[in-house]
């Protein structure tokens, strides 16, 4: 069977997102003063294909600290859904 994990990663917020930082002075010069703030992060989708969905969320929990975040400095979550 197979799964595809939908992968969101951002910075924890305790680290300055220097880029976010820059699209939220671009959204208040461009006239959306309503906008509070903007963080920018990472989405990915990976196809796992495993026949038991706790292993398919065990291999994307692997892969997402091994290789598509930070630990240190990232938070990710994800999402399994049956392909």
């Amino acid at each position: 069977m197979a799964y595809t994990a939908k992968i969101k990663v951002t910075l924890r917020q305790s680290i300055l997102d220097v880029q976010g930082k820059a699209v939220e002075h671009a959204l208040l010069n461009l006239g959306y003063g309503s906008v509070g703030s903007a963080r920018i992060g990472k989405y990915i989708e990976v196809s796992i294909n495993e026949h038991d969905r706790g292993e398919a969320e065990r291999v994307c929990n692997e892969i997402c600290l091994k290789l598509l975040s930070n630990p240190v400095m990232e938070n990710y979550s994800f999402e399994l859904e049956q392909a």
